[in-house]
């Protein structure tokens, strides 16, 4: 395995679930920290949104493992932040057989 670079700043964020009064839920990104990361895309495609087109762009990114149950290891449902663009976590694997790296497989979706 080659050593990543990990050149890119992002916050780990995690849902906040909150009643909205109304029988529904407002959710809310709470940041659990920064993580600094290699970036890498790996497929994209269009889809058609609610309402309008939309990109999706799939990506690995990878970074420094955390020890289990430490709240700086990343998990599904939890996402990355990078000013505006935000990467959705979608699965999350040990990268190489010492364990040091995680690969997370996000999606970012843009508005085309």
């Amino acid at each position: 395995m080659n050593v990543p670079v990990m050149n890119r700043q992002l916050v780990l964020e995690t849902p906040d679930r909150v009643p909205d009064g109304a029988g529904g839920f407002t959710t809310n990104w709470l940041p659990l920290g920064t993580v600094w990361a290699e970036v890498t895309a790996r497929t994209g495609r269009e889809a058609q949104g609610e309402a309008a087109p939309l990109a999706t762009v799939s990506y690995n990114i990878t970074l420094r493992a955390a020890p289990v149950g430490s709240t700086m290891r990343p998990k599904p449902e939890q996402r990355f932040a990078e000013g505006a663009r935000v990467f959705r976590i979608q699965a999350v694997a040990e990268e190489g057989t010492d364990g040091r790296y995680l690969t997370c497989f996000a999606q970012e979706e843009l508005v085309a």
